[in-house]
């Protein structure tokens, strides 16, 4: 039985609680959150049972084998790195929180200390892994664009940069480094992150983010070249209803390194 600690239960998080109830060989035992009382009723409509609180219990009947994070930049400190010196599997969507190069050390050294594994998911960019496998015979450039309806980069430091909601044509918010774009873009460059940790890293890697009004989904491409020929990709995904930063796919993705935790054939 894979026991699960749910770290966020925020859109992302409450729809994988959705997705993953009643599932075989595997059972969430807790749910950490901010808002225990606010979470406590969406918590036990689809994991009755579930332990909610505010910090995660690594020892007890509610020990997780696994910590599934969904809950911003900060938990990946607060919850994820405990949770690996204890020897707990973690699978994190909050990449973007490892542009800080003492952020990622640390969060690496307590794996490699508690002899566990730290899983970065695609999220909602394919070709992850042969970008991974291509980095291994070489790669000379690697490019993502990142476009969003102008709704999606509300609450950012777009609003600085333009006037969202009466943009009436494409805006380049950010031209620069991976490193930079997940700094400056927290909520919507962890995708960024992602490719430059697959491929040539946070500062080699080139990044562009586009504000669109003419898409209605966010728009993801991937360039990369290299040894091993030429790497083109572009996902059009839709965006969750509840939380339009975020592609529907991210769920999915963390839904799939869920199941790749239970064993058996992983593809």
């Amino acid at each position: 039985m894979l026991k699960i600690a749910l770290i966020g239960c925020g859109a992302i998080g409450q729809a994988l609680l959705a997705a993953l109830r009643g599932q075989a060989r595997l059972s969430v035992v807790q749910v950490i959150v901010r808002d225990v009382q606010g979470a406590w009723p969406l918590v036990q409509a689809s994991a009755p049972g579930a332990r909610v609180g505010n910090t995660l219990a690594l020892q007890g009947p509610d020990a997780p084998t696994l910590v599934v994070e969904c809950a911003g930049h900060q938990a990946l400190m607060t919850h994820v790195l405990p949770a690996l010196q204890a020897g707990v599997a973690a699978v994190v969507a909050s990449t973007g929180a490892l542009q800080d190069a003492q952020v990622l050390a640390r969060l690496a050294d307590a794996a490699t200390a508690g002899g566990t594994r730290l899983q970065l998911v695609a999220g909602a960019v394919g070709g992850i892994d042969a970008l991974a496998a291509a980095r291994l015979g070489g790669l000379q450039r690697v490019a993502y664009t990142g476009r969003k309806p102008p709704a999606a980069w509300a609450g950012t430091a777009a609003e600085q940069r333009c006037a969202l909601p009466t943009l009436g044509a494409p805006f380049v918010l950010f031209e620069g480094t991976a490193r930079d774009a997940a700094r400056l873009y927290p909520q919507n460059a962890n995708v960024a992150a992602t490719v430059a940790l697959a491929g040539l890293g946070l500062d080699a890697t080139q990044a562009t983010l586009v504000a669109d009004p003419g898409i209605t989904r966010n728009v993801h491409r991937i360039e990369a070249e290299g040894a091993f020929g030429r790497l083109d990709i572009t996902l059009e995904n839709q965006p969750l209803a509840s939380h339009p930063k975020t592609s529907a796919l991210t769920v999915l993705s963390l839904l799939r390194a869920i199941e790749q935790a239970r064993g058996g054939l992983v593809v």
